[in-house]
């Protein structure tokens, strides 16, 4: 019976710590998906501003 209760104690104490794991884990996940969505809005940000340019024509150098 000891041996037993011995393997459950050590069971029951990985399944803690591989819970720990896999909530940090999460976490993570979460942080990198809210920056990925905010890099997309970026990217689709700078997408639009560039798509709003009018072309006027050739323009003449600075020097000229």
């Amino acid at each position: 019976m000891t041996e037993i209760e011995e393997k459950l104690a050590h069971l029951m104490r990985n399944v803690d710590e591989l819970s720990d794991v896999v909530a940090r884990q999460q976490d993570k996940i979460d942080r990198l998906e809210r920056r990925v969505q905010m890099l997309m809005e970026r990217a689709a940000q700078q997408e639009s501003d560039q798509g709003s340019y009018i072309y006027t024509g050739p323009e003449k150098p600075p020097h000229y």
